[in-house]
């Protein structure tokens, strides 16, 4: 009996729509497309529950007949290609067929549209691939798209979609980037509770990203705009044999255009997820450019940070291939190492000719962040190469982690076992896992815990190392401790005591603190509001995507605290679980904790460097900072008398 056997085509569409659809914004992502290629002028979209309730996508672009609205459900029905020939060239956003067969297998679909030269429209029905209705209604030009129940058939990837915050970040993430490489379109985003973006039509690129992000985001961009003629250098020919006159002659092969900006040196992140690319209006991640950009930053910026970057790129159809990937996400170039060069030398040469003066201030308090500055909050992967992996790539599991055994319970507390103890020129490490939550430890002594009872408040401070680390002894030896972090650690407990105890200390500001969110950022907002005022936060909407801060916890200043809030609304917009109460609270108290500690670079007096010490002992986990740092580094006698060549 033979074995194999052909697919029906519920289950071919079923498995089309895995690699097509992958979340409610690959839906977003499809439907946003063909809206494009239709010529509309106006498109709105209108989510609930992060897209797996509701996605309907309205636009007033050219619309279809009746027959086309039935054909265009048909797997690889397109209008956008011919033959083969025409994949060469593809100038439209889509063109593979497959995204309206893929949606309508995984959900309940309700088509509304309606050509400009028909008297009428044409409503179709389907559930889960199947037709349940089509007739003819009264309806306006163009095309209306509302999918209802993402994944009730397929509960396997339904169970695998992230929070409903979650998800709606990553639709206003790709929302918001084709609106900035579209400014001539009227887009608008609506989810159930508010208007997360509103964008009128605009001159170009700069208004765009000023009605969007604001002033103070174009202000640290640096506009770039460059061409470069192409050869035909690189591009195949036909054997001699079989070239025509036609083939002798020479073509001109068009040119590449390149605008945009790049951001001022100043301006550092700690992943590429703030590089974002357009080719021909396409969002796209391309490891050729990204790496040319960062070569055009190199001896600009540390190489461990990477900038902003918003990039379109401009260039005949025929030299690049959008035929890679299902999601056409990824793209070929005919010439990548013409392209590479080109995109390099623009960005250097923007940089060197706006020659950017850093402020001080903004130097003073400047450090690097993961929080993308030109992003409505996608995660960051591991692969950092890829800025929109997380729009794109599948939700499913990530497999199989094994996890080491619970450390037994460990009696004994405030003492340094859980350190890291150097050596004269090292620092080793042991299997020595505190009981306590803290971070893994670093030892290298061989005795047993119960041997190293050195308490903290043996400690006696002896001064400062650069007004950053402070010198301690004790009997057993020599400790660094790092002042900030160990003043964060003390914080952050506190934070969380009071915030147990319903009692966070908080302050009113004189004039209230008034921040611009982003779309994502906003939607961030309204789900975890209530535990920002549990912390000691007043905060509460100013008009469509302000906020409105009167009050925050103690200890944290204006320009610190406005940092804080973004930084703390991007990390949530990126987190993939779903968000519960205990990471809200501890996130939260780590970061007040770590925006009110003691800085580097602070001279403290005795007394004060007591009374650090002395909390720090106090403390459940002295050994380590809310994000895992050591607070603590010993130099125990064995080591200095080892140095000193004693023993």
């Amino acid at each position: 009996m033979a074995k194999i056997h052909v697919l029906s085509e519920a289950v071919a569409n079923k498995i089309a729509a895995g690699e097509v659809v992958e979340r409610p914004a690959s839906v977003v992502k499809e439907l946003l497309e063909n809206s494009l290629d239709a010529s509309a002028t106006r498109i709105k979209i209108q989510v609930e529950a992060g897209g797996k309730k509701l996605v309907q996508i309205t636009d007033n672009g050219c619309g279809m007949v009746r027959d086309d609205a039935l054909l265009a459900f048909e797997r690889h029905a397109t209008s956008k290609l011919k033959d083969a020939e025409d994949l060469l060239r593809v100038a439209t956003l889509g063109f593979r067929g497959e995204a309206l067969p893929s949606i309508a297998s995984v959900s309940r679909l309700h088509l509304e549209t309606r050509a400009a030269e028909e008297p009428s429209g044409t409503v179709v029905e389907i559930n889960g691939g199947k037709i349940f209705k089509v007739e003819e209604a009264g309806l306006p030009v163009g095309t209306s798209i509302t999918i209802r129940d993402l994944f009730f058939n397929t509960p396997a990837r339904k169970k695998f979609l992230k929070a409903e915050s979650t998800e709606l970040s990553h639709i206003a993430s790709l929302v918001t980037h084709y609106a900035l490489a579209h400014p001539d379109k009227h887009f608008e985003l609506h989810s159930a509770t508010n208007a997360m973006l509103v964008a009128p039509p605009v001159a170009g690129h700069s208004e765009r990203v000023y009605q969007v992000f604001g002033k103070d985001i174009l202000d640290q961009l640096i506009p770039i705009a460059a061409l470069l003629p192409l050869e035909r250098i690189g591009l195949p020919q036909p054997p001699p044999w079989r070239r025509t006159e036609e083939d002798e002659e020479s073509k001109d092969p068009g040119e590449v255009r390149i605008h945009g900006f790049v951001s001022k040196p100043e301006i550092q992140k700690l992943n590429r997820n703030s590089i974002y690319i357009f080719v021909n209006g396409r969002l796209i991640r391309d490891r050729v450019v990204q790496h040319a950009i960062i070569e055009a930053y190199r001896n600009i910026l540390p190489p461990t940070v990477f900038p902003v970057v918003l990039l379109f790129l401009e260039m005949p159809n025929a030299e690049v291939d959008v035929n890679v990937h299902p999601s056409k996400t990824e793209v070929r170039f005919r010439q990548q190492s013409v392209l590479h060069d080109f995109v390099r030398d623009s960005v250097r040469a923007a940089l060197m000719k706006a020659r950017p003066v850093p402020q001080f201030l903004s130097e003073i308090h400047m450090h690097p962040t993961a929080s993308p500055s030109l992003t409505p909050g996608t995660r960051s992967e591991l692969q950092a190469a890829a800025p929109w992996r997380s729009l794109y790539e599948p939700a499913g599991p990530t497999g199989f982690a094994l996890q080491a055994p619970v450390a037994p319970p460990f009696t004994e507390r405030f003492q340094f076992q859980g350190a890291i103890a150097v050596e004269a020129k090292a620092a080793l490490a042991a299997e020595i896992v505190p009981d306590d939550g803290c971070t893994p430890a670093l030892t290298d002594d061989p005795e047993p815990p119960s041997q190293l009872a050195t308490s903290l408040t043996s400690l006696k401070p002896v001064g400062q190392i650069r007004e950053s680390f402070i010198l301690a002894v004790n009997p057993e030896g020599l400790w660094i401790i790092d002042q900030h972090v160990a003043h964060e650690r003390v914080l952050f407990e506190r934070v969380l005591k009071q915030r147990a105890a319903k009692g966070v200390e908080s302050q009113h500001l004189l004039m209230p603190l008034i921040l611009e969110l982003t779309p994502a950022q906003l939607a961030v907002f309204s789900h975890i509001s209530d535990e920002l005022v549990h912390n000691g936060f007043e905060a509460e909407p100013f008009g469509t995507r302000s906020v409105a801060v009167k009050a925050a916890p103690s200890g944290v200043e204006g320009p610190q605290l406005e940092h804080m809030l973004h930084e703390l609304l991007d990390q949530f917009a990126r987190e993939d679980q779903k968000l519960n109460l205990e990471t809200v609270r501890t996130r939260i108290a780590a970061s007040i904790a770590c925006h009110a500690a003691i800085k580097v670079n602070m001279a403290l007096e005795q007394n004060k460097m007591e009374w650090l010490l002395a909390e720090l002992a106090k403390t459940d986990c002295p050994m380590s900072c809310p994000h895992g740092r050591p607070v603590v580094l010993r130099y125990s006698m064995k080591d200095i008398q080892k140095a000193f060549k004693r023993i």
